[in-house]
């Protein structure tokens, strides 16, 4: 058979990769309007604070005594999701996690009153002693996701954090919401976050447990569902690196 003078085997070779390439839809939108929800408007901050070890007694202390009384002003749009220590991970760490309603001009508003808090600015300062870094970070939901609400105790939290490889957020958005299904009979699937600000491209995933056993108990299930390992398959080469936290509740927090 003659083939035309324009064939060669790598042309082949081209025509059948082309068949197996991922065409990307050109989009006009952000990813943040794509994948956040569309009905609220919340913005929200994470805080990780590493503690000098002698001081994470007084650290928490003055966290719960500090803390609670500041978001008793209404005129602040700001309110407390959680506020834990690392347990296992990262050492003599706490986290925090805030909600603004309205965004980011209820953020602004929200600092901008800060700033004339005179308890506030105290707060800070005696703080700031206690400390070696602090970082945080500006996320928004999924807008397939739970809204994380307070609820009652004792529990532990798992914070899954996923460092993604830029350009896939939107993969691993349509992945996960077909399989958070899997992951919600217990009750564990407490909220899930992109970040807006700080380091791109970061996942944070917020489980619920009643301790370790459960844990275990609880993820071993999800195998057993058909389409749980689609999941795990089609996001595992999305990720950088992961981590985990296993956190416990300050008396404060309003998740327990």
């Amino acid at each position: 058979m003659m083939l035309p003078s324009f064939y060669s085997k790598d042309n082949e070779g081209s025509w059948f990769r082309s068949l197996f390439v991922h065409k990307v839809d050109p989009r006009k939108d952000a990813h943040s309007t794509l994948l956040s929800k569309k009905e609220t408007s919340n913005l929200y901050k994470i805080q990780f604070h590493n503690v000098k070890p002698e001081y994470l007694d007084a650290y928490n202390s003055l966290t719960e005594a500090v803390l609670p009384k500041l978001h008793l002003d209404e005129d602040y749009p700001c309110s407390l999701v959680g506020n834990w220590n690392t347990w296992y991970g990262e050492q003599d760490q706490a986290v925090h996690l805030w909600r603004f309603s309205g965004g980011y001009p209820a953020l602004m508003d929200c600092m901008n009153k800060l700033k004339n808090n005179k308890e506030y600015l105290e707060f800070r300062k005696e703080r700031s002693q206690m400390l070696l870094s602090r970082r945080n970070q500006l996320l928004l939901e999924f807008s397939f996701w739970n809204e994380p609400q307070p609820r009652a105790g004792p529990n532990i939290y798992e914070l899954r954090t996923y460092k993604l490889k830029p350009g896939t957020m939107i993969e691993w958005g349509n992945n996960w919401a077909r399989a958070i299904k899997y992951r919600q009979e217990n009750q564990e699937a407490v909220g899930g976050f992109f970040s807006q600000i700080g380091e791109l491209y970061v996942v944070h995933h917020l489980w619920a447990y009643k301790d370790l056993q459960s844990r275990e108990e609880t993820r071993n299930a999800a195998w057993r569902k058909r389409g749980w390992d689609e999941n795990v398959y089609y996001t595992v080469p999305l990720v950088r690196h992961m981590e985990s936290r296993i956190m416990i509740p300050l008396k404060i927090s309003p998740l327990q």
